[in-house]
């Protein structure tokens, strides 16, 4: 797990711009930072490394091909490398065993049709030497982010993390369209846009191609396409060959040369979890075990995870959230995540990541993923009616609306743009329930989820590695008619229960789910509320016209009265509020651009 960078382009130096964005996204790799460069064309490439696969000094990037026409720089983990390593062999000699190298050996060989080989998360660069061209990719689910911002020469600068492309010039402007979108319809990561002006998002799944000042993005993986027609095969078949899927994916995911650990809840994913890690390494596995708690009996899943341990060999680090510590932590978090993000939750496995560091375990595993794939959320039960419902917000555990758009001025409300076509649904619950699993896995939950815990992870120089995202298990699961996935009776994900059952005791697979895991809406009535307050008053000071202040009012009077079920608005204006405290921008990269004085005084002034 790393970081990269990408510059190219007549109007910057990008030797100094792609050394501020390695220096800005070190928390990614304290290990080594590499840079490579070419004068000619213009184009440098850095990379921040934390050494996981051959620690030694010949896995560090950007790397060259020995013929010295491709130079790599790689985000991530090839997890089948010692499968492909096998099949390059007879035309590559490796130097190293990192995974890097074979992802360099197999793009010399096969070109961008290796990526239908890969078998892992990965975000990378590729520079063409010889014919000019820059390749950036990200795998298919998203799972390791790439951003990029245009110049207007055709140049182009490329990074893991938003605030490195800020920390190489782009304007640092916020983008009131994504920001409409999120307090009208709750789009945190939609498409290619972002919350700030200018800087684009690579989507899950695509490659962008540069060449001579073009740009082109095309799509190399349609999870659609892969999943095809239903899959009616006896239950029997598909449960064995699910779980033996299941395994393989725990099993190459513990591929590593530094100390692993897991993540854990109390549900039945995490239980899941630690039945394959005994599977694989039996029942006396040592492997860390990680949680967090923030010391409230209503939500904490300490006592089920406690249970899940109490008969293993598996040491717990619990980490614990308090109140008086989430003010300076979420301001830190949000100069990593660069747009808004999940809560309390996020705050408290920020807190997770931070212990297992401490702990020295510096990569961990965890659950992410079972709930789209066998329709674990409650609002799927929707989808199953006789008629299509309007899929609404992807938002979990409230009955109440968890949006408050009447508190958003029109003028604001009016630039949202309009709404993606719903994932196209044929006739039937099967096709109608597969949509919106559809819908949460490349549009609004998984991708949100992907970006909230891939920044808190790398904030602490930690990689998370999600084994329920192997492409194989999602197009499986998808495949499965709707009452696979939730039964006659109700009960959710049934056929992943089933498969739980023949790895664990039943009394674990019973844990209840819990929508929520932090006190949020308690905390920000009762402790946080005069941080709360201050962070809705610097949003509405800073951003004049954005919200309507007595609706506001009224909504946080009603939320302080606990007429509400759910603090998810409250949290929208925070988040506002959070981005409107983060520092001042710079000066753009591209100088000849003019500045945007649509926006607030003080966040255009020094971008200009």
């Amino acid at each position: 797990m790393c970081g990269i960078a990408g510059a190219l382009g007549s109007q910057l130096d990008p030797i100094r711009a792609v050394a501020s964005m390695i220096a800005a996204q070190r928390h990614r790799g304290p290990d080594d930072q590499g840079r490579w460069h070419d004068p000619a064309a213009r184009i440098a490439l850095g990379h921040d490394r934390l050494a996981i696969r051959d620690l030694s000094a010949a896995g560090r990037q950007p790397m060259v091909s020995p013929d010295g026409r491709f130079v790599l720089s790689f985000n991530g983990e090839i997890l089948n490398d010692h499968e492909l390593r096998a099949e390059l062999a007879p035309v590559w000699r490796f130097r190293t065993t990192s995974d890097s190298e074979v992802l360099l050996a197999a793009w010399s060989h096969w070109g961008p049709d290796s990526l239908e080989r890969l078998i892992g998360m990965f975000a990378f660069l590729v520079w063409d030497c010889q014919e000019r061209t820059l390749y950036a990719v990200r795998d298919r689910f998203g799972v390791k982010p790439l951003y990029f911002h245009r110049l207007r020469d055709g140049g182009l600068l490329l990074a893991s993390e938003i605030g490195a492309l800020f920390a190489a010039g782009a304007p640092r402007i916020p983008e009131p369209a994504a920001w409409a979108a999120y307090f009208t319809r709750a789009v945190h990561d939609e498409a290619g846009r972002t919350f700030w002006r200018g800087i684009e998002r690579l989507e899950a799944g695509c490659l962008l191609t540069w060449h001579e000042g073009r740009l082109d993005e095309r799509r190399w993986y349609d999870l659609a396409e892969r999943v095809g027609e239903p899959d009616h095969r006896p239950a029997a078949e598909v449960q064995a060959a699910y779980r033996t899927l299941l395994t393989e994916s725990v099993q190459l995911r513990f591929r590593a040369d530094v100390p692993v650990g897991i993540n854990l809840s109390g549900g039945l994913d995490s239980s899941t979890l630690l039945a394959l890690v005994h599977t694989i390494e039996g029942a006396q596995s040592t492997v860390s075990a990680f949680t967090f708690t923030c010391g409230d009996p209503r939500y904490d899943e300490l006592p089920w995870v406690e249970r899940m341990l109490a008969e293993t060999q598996h040491p717990l680090v619990v980490s614990r959230l308090d109140p008086a510590t989430v003010p300076q932590l979420a301001a830190d978090v949000q100069e990593h995540q660069h747009e808004p993000f999940g809560g309390l939750p996020t705050l408290a496995y920020a807190r997770l990541f931070e212990n297992a560091r401490a702990h020295g375990v510096i990569v961990l595993l965890d659950g992410q993923g079972l709930d789209e794939q066998w329709a674990g959320y409650d609002y799927y039960r929707r989808a199953l009616g006789a008629t299509a419902p309007g899929m609404g917000p992807s938002i979990q555990g409230t009955r109440q609306a968890p949006l408050r758009a009447g508190c958003v001025s029109p003028e604001l409300r009016a630039l949202a743009p309009p709404p993606l076509p719903e994932v196209a649904a044929g006739d039937g619950a099967d096709a109608r329930l597969r949509a919106w699993q559809m819908r949460d896995l490349e549009r609004t939950k998984l991708p949100r989820a992907l970006r909230f815990n891939d920044r808190v992870s790398m904030r602490s120089s930690c990689e998370l590695r999600e084994p329920f995202l192997d492409h194989r298990l999602v197009e499986l699961a998808l495949r499965q008619p709707a009452a696979r996935k939730i039964a006659p009776d109700g009960t959710h994900k049934a056929m992943l229960r089933r498969i739980a059952r023949e790895l664990m005791p039943a009394a674990l697979v019973a844990a209840p789910k819990r929508a929520l895991q932090t006190p949020q809406r308690e905390w920000l009535r009762g402790p946080l509320r005069t941080w709360a307050e201050a962070m809705i008053e610097h949003a509405q000071s800073t951003f004049p016209g954005w919200l309507e202040k007595p609706a506001v009012a009224s909504a946080w009077r009603s939320f302080l009265d606990d007429e509400v079920d759910n603090a998810f608005f409250v949290w929208q204006w925070i988040s506002l509020g959070l981005c409107a405290s983060s520092p001042a921008p710079r000066e753009p990269a591209d100088r000849s651009q003019p500045a945007d004085m649509s926006q607030p005084a003080d966040m255009t002034e020094a971008a200009s």
